[in-house]
């Protein structure tokens, strides 16, 4: 662990995190956004975030497993194609959403933009850092992430069940025609 000052002065501990990528695993994958704030509060951003997540899945090629987008962060499930570089597209998926929706925030001189711009002047969309990051293994292991990313918006109290939320793969895999299409399940 390190410990550091962060753009508001306060010290932060930071995990030194040691990713061991072993190919054709699954990997379970949470981002958020800067300073937790609720950047994803606006149903046109979350959108956002979904045409890109699929976007970026044809370009790179890795199978979607599960997803879901929350106000503050999102979780994935998937699993790389052969030799890809996860840190790669993320940094790829993060970097075109934040250069929309700050582009957007910046025409309309949004309010937001003094919360997320750094003592550098630069905007940042997401938290610092690859997320929490991890290997799923086991099939009872794939079962429970995908649970625990479907459940999140009933455990937020945001509805009463998962495929009342329409910021994830739940609908997907109820079998609902016209939802984002996922490419495996448990």
């Amino acid at each position: 662990m390190s410990i550091r000052r962060n753009d508001w002065g306060d010290e932060e501990i930071r995990k030194e995190l040691r990713r061991r990528p072993v190919d054709g695993q699954l990997r379970y994958l949470t981002c958020s956004c800067r300073h937790r704030l609720p950047l994803f509060g606006n149903d046109r951003i979350k959108q956002v975030f979904v045409e890109r997540l699929y976007h970026e899945r044809e370009r790179h090629g890795f199978e979607l497993w599960a997803w879901v987008v929350m106000a503050n962060h999102v979780h994935l499930l998937l699993r790389p194609a052969r030799g890809a570089d996860v840190p790669g597209i993320l940094w790829c998926l993060k970097r075109s959403i934040a250069s929309e929706v700050v582009g957007r925030w910046r025409e309309l001189d949004a309010p937001v933009l003094r919360r997320i711009t750094d003592k550098n002047g630069r905007a940042r969309f997401w938290d610092p850092g690859g997320g929490y990051d991890h290997n799923v293994i086991s099939a009872e292991r794939r079962r429970q992430k995908v649970l625990y990313i479907h459940e999140n918006p009933v455990r937020k109290g945001i509805c009463t069940e998962p495929t009342d939320y329409p910021w994830s793969s739940a609908r997907s895999y109820a079998g609902w025609d016209g939802a984002w299409a996922i490419d495996g399940r448990v």
